[in-house]
């Protein structure tokens, strides 16, 4: 190379110009090997480059000759030794901070034998593995490079047991599919039983049959215990996982009384739908109170010291849905309750729907009004869910006699009450469902819910009532056993209107029977009969009295006048009132039981001679 050339031009106006030079006149002959040395590619000084080293030719710096055309670069290369930095961390490692390469946190080496068959052999990794197109030799590589070993005999260990979908959960009626996995052990030769917990379960010959999963579906709903367990001849290993199967919770309904009495416990109930759905969380919100009660099981006991409407919600929480139900209770020092049957043409029309119960409740108490002129703001009826219908009404305290009169008030309720259950014992409330459907309203005797009365004195009552019949039955026996001994016995019958008017007359005229009552008491037709002198029918009449007398007791308390009047008004439903007799030895015995059941904290007792 002797000759050299540029081009270009002095200006951007001027035209493009070329110019030659002839370097002959210097270099005066060509190069030979002489004039050449060589050069190492290095890095920092050192001359491994990927485990090679390149040595290349070039001028020295001294040389003044021409390579001519013929000349090529020229290049040596060769394989170094092996050394650490030719070595990456291999899968599952991790290089620490001195450059030695260690096992994530999250690897077992150990794992890496899992599916490998007892008699063959595997490439046990040292943690490292050579840089891809590295080419260095010799050194360190023995050490470095994995290492084949024989399949090791071992027992399973490290089984872990897992869902598809990494959950705890799983619905009704899907497929479940389970995942085993084995960190160590002959996975070739250990089988693996799969228990789901709902008795039924499922054995394989290796782990590897498993790969793609297992596959199951709960028909019920509930929290099952499912075992997975991995055995060779060596051992076993056992693993565990709780699945929660659930449902769609799709409808709730809170069950709770209409009406409480103040500082008494009641009971809260939530109905669920359908009524396993699986782990359920509910939240009470009761009254005014801020804080929720939070509880697994789906009643509460509660009390509310407020007079007045209260309301009660309860939510419910069921996977990832949350349903709620709210009440309203009325809460009273005192109230009255009976339940209500119905003529069984009601139960045709009745789709137990809560909008149809609110409706039929409405007519139900407005019939209840006309029947015996009841206020309605003291009267309430709600329908009760499913079939035969049934509802039940409750009489509230008169607000305009609450303050200061407990006693009372608590007659009135009584009072009431009575002339209810006589207007539906009657067949006085009927109602009209639809065009040529009328329903007739009874009184569930054979079910009836137990008055609510807050008062103590139910026991001496009782007591009082229990002595008297052990006295009636010992003097009935005695009269009957030695009736043809005793002179003079004499038995006849004999109407006495006067005592039975002195009887009905009220004790004053603030407390006398209402005319909703009144009308009723004359509205049944009084039959008087005579009385049969023989001493047996004397022995049937007695008995006949004391179940009445039971039944009176039972109903009402007999505290005052206006509950004597209603004592009368028992009296004439039973066709007792105008039969009177008497006996010389059974007089005593009958004003005994009267004294007993009538007599009253309150006023003067009174004894009725029957």
């Amino acid at each position: 190379m002797g000759r050299g050339g540029i081009f270009g031009h002095v200006s951007h106006r001027s035209e493009w110009q070329l110019v030659k030079i002839d370097f002959r006149s210097i270099f005066n002959k060509r190069c030979t090997e002489a004039d050449y040395q060589t050069w190492h590619l290095h890095d920092q000084g050192e001359p491994c480059l990927m485990g090679v080293k390149r040595i290349y030719r070039k001028l020295k710096p001294t040389s003044r000759c021409v390579m001519g055309k013929t000349y090529s670069v020229s290049m040596t290369s060769g394989p170094c030794d092996c050394t650490e930095a030719d070595f990456e961390c291999d899968y599952g490692y991790e290089r620490r901070t001195d450059g030695r390469c260690t096992p994530a946190f999250w690897f077992h080496p150990s794992s890496m034998s899992r599916s490998c068959t007892t008699g063959m052999t595997f490439l046990n990794s040292t943690g490292y593995r050579k840089v891809v197109s590295n080419n260095c030799t010799a050194g360190v590589s023995v050490e470095y490079t994995a290492r084949r070993q024989q399949c090791p005999l071992q027992a399973p260990k490290g089984l872990h047991l897992v869902t598809s979908e990494g959950t705890l959960t799983a619905t009704l009626g899907t497929n479940v599919t389970f995942l085993v996995f084995l960190e160590e052990g002959d996975g070739a030769r250990t089988s693996i039983t799969l228990d789901f917990g709902d008795g039924r379960a499922q054995t394989y010959s290796n782990v590897s049959s498993i790969e793609d999963g297992i596959k199951h579906i709960y028909k019920d709903v509930g929290i099952y215990r499912v075992i997975a367990t991995g055995e060779n001849s060596l051992g076993s290993e056992t693993a565990v996982l709780y699945l929660h199967v659930t449902c769609q919770l799709e409808y709730i309904h809170l069950s709770a009384p209409f009406v409480a009495v103040r500082n008494k416990e009641v009971n809260l109930t939530a109905v669920l739908w359908p009524s396993q759905v699986g782990t359920v969380t509910y939240i009470w919100w009761i009254g005014n109170n801020t804080e929720p009660v939070i509880t697994l099981e789906g009643s509460v006991a509660c009390t509310f010291s407020r007079e007045g409407i209260n309301t009660v919600t309860v939510q419910v929480s069921a996977g990832n849905s949350i349903l709620q139900d709210r009440k309203t209770i009325a809460v009273h020092e005192y109230f009255r309750s009976h339940l209500l049957a119905f003529s069984s043409n009601l139960d045709d029309h009745n789709p137990d729907v809560a909008e149809w119960r609110l409706d039929v409740s409405r007519v139900i108490k407005n019939s209840l009004i006309q029947a015996t002129g009841v206020r309605e703001d003291q009267l309430l009826v709600t329908v009760l869910p499913g079939l035969p219908t049934t509802a039940e009404f409750f009489l509230l305290p008169d607000k305009q006699l609450i303050e200061g009169k407990p006693v009372k008030n608590s007659a009135h309720l009584d009072q009431l009450s009575e002339v209810l259950l006589g207007a539906l014992n009657q067949n006085l409330v009927k109602f009209t469902l639809r065009p040529g459907v009328q329903v007739t309203v009874y009184a569930a005797h054979l079910s009836a819910a137990p008055l609510v009365d807050t008062s103590e004195n139910h026991s001496g009552s009782a007591m009082l009532m229990l002595l008297s019949v052990v006295v009636l039955g010992l003097a009935i026996f005695v009269i009957y056993k030695f009736k043809r001994k005793i002179p003079g016995l004499n038995v006849y019958a004999q109407m006495q209107n006067e005592k039975e008017q002195e009887m009905m007359s009220p004790a004053s005229p603030t407390e006398a029977v209402p005319s909703s009552q009144r009308d009723l008491v004359h509205s049944l037709e009084i039959l008087d009969t005579e009385f049969n002198s023989r001493p047996v029918d004397l022995f049937q009449k007695c008995l006949r009295i004391l179940q009445i007398l039971a039944k009176i007791h039972i109903d009402i308390k007999l505290k005052n006048a206006t509950s004597h009047a209603l004592f009368i008004f028992k009296m004439r439903q039973h066709k007792f009132l105008n039969t009177s007799f008497y006996h010389r030895s059974g007089v005593c015995v009958c004003v005994c039981v009267c004294v007993c059941v009538c007599k009253g904290k309150q006023g003067p007792s009174r004894h009725y001679l029957l």
